[in-house]
């Protein structure tokens, strides 16, 4: 499992707090079937959901343990029976795929590979794009030489695809419709923590008025308070909030969601830990990007880069690719 700080290299522009790796492998793993009916309705549809289906995470790993190829959010390997008349089982190999990756394409034709190669069994590769660039679609690799061609032809969706669609979302009883609708508003409110409270209280309304079972709700709840993260008094509203709405739908299994929050925040000091150690990776990463760039980097530059706060870094590795000089990308104003 990646996390997100490869993804921000490659111009993935989120705060320093939000996260799409750890929503989005619980809701997968939670929900696989809802996931694929969501994004992969064909897929689904040929698959008999009622012997089960296996999450094979060691056996992944096993497969690719040299080293990686490009940087992702998420990745699932999952056998899977079909339904009679075809084949028994086979595997599906899932990426959720948090940033655009020049490489991407060829990484789902050697993890395919890879795992026919060590298990001799039919493979399917399937990916969810969660990247910001709307013309970005890789679905297939392929390389020809001495009139021998190889390679794959894959499933994508595009979450950026779903913009527009957003009432729809929140009328869509499927989970992953939510899940969906809160990575677009979390991406669409990086800014702006006013319009991030009001979606995210917008999202757990709908989330509360759908009938659905207790341990359901928590596992949403969960997802859309780990994808939209908020400052704390914004946060401290938030649940007084949901509170007094669980409480006039009595709900009072959603009041102890709350505990949720106070643990993590006895994890404060922990996480702050962490925060420095990711900044201080994000100034490491921003300085290959600048070496591979524009060549040797003078001292004064690295200089500021080391002194930088988070903010500051994060605008540069959001230009670092379109900046014609160093100059012109260290004299330009942040946003």
């Amino acid at each position: 499992m990646v996390g997100l700080l490869a993804c921000a290299t490659m111009h993935l522009m989120t705060t320093p707090q939000d996260q799409y790796d750890t929503p989005w492998k619980e809701a997968l793993e939670h929900y696989f079937p809802e996931f694929m009916a969501f994004y992969f309705s064909r897929a689904c549809a040929q698959i008999d959901w009622s012997r089960g289906y296996t999450f094979l995470e060691q056996e992944l790993a096993a497969i690719t343990p040299d080293a990686e190829i490009g940087k992702r959010s998420v990745d699932k390997l999952v056998r899977v029976h079909l339904l009679e008349g075809m084949e028994d089982w086979l595997f599906i190999h899932l990426e959720v795929q948090g940033c655009e990756q020049a490489e991407f394409a060829k990484r789902m034709f050697v993890y395919n590979y890879r795992i026919f190669d060590k298990y001799d069994r039919p493979v399917a590769s399937m990916a969810v794009l969660a990247d910001d660039n709307p013309h970005w679609k890789p679905q297939q690799y392929s390389f020809e030489v001495l009139d021998c061609r190889v390679g794959i032809h894959f499933p994508v969706t595009k979450l950026m695809d779903f913009v527009g669609c957003e009432a729809a979302l929140e009328g869509d009883h499927n989970p992953f419709a939510l899940v969906t609708l809160a990575h677009l508003q979390t991406k669409a409110t990086r800014q702006d923590p006013q319009a991030r409270f009001d979606a995210k209280w917008r999202l757990i309304k709908s989330l509360l008025s759908r009938g659905w079972q207790k341990e359901r709700i928590i596992e949403l709840l969960k997802v859309i308070d780990w994808m939209m993260y908020l400052p704390d008094h914004f946060k401290q509203q938030l649940w007084q909030n949901v509170k007094q709405l669980a409480t006039e739908k009595n709900m009072a299994y959603v009041t102890s969601f709350e505990q949720i929050g106070i643990d993590k925040g006895m994890q404060a000091g922990m996480q702050a830990g962490m925060q420095a150690g990711m900044q201080a990776g994000e100034a490491v990463a921003l300085q290959k990007l600048l070496t591979k760039r524009f060549g040797t980097i003078p001292a004064e530059v690295l200089g500021k880069i080391t002194t930088a706060s988070a903010v500051q870094i994060d605008a540069w590795l959001d230009r670092v690719l379109d900046a014609p000089s160093l100059d012109m990308l260290f004299e330009a104003p942040l946003h």
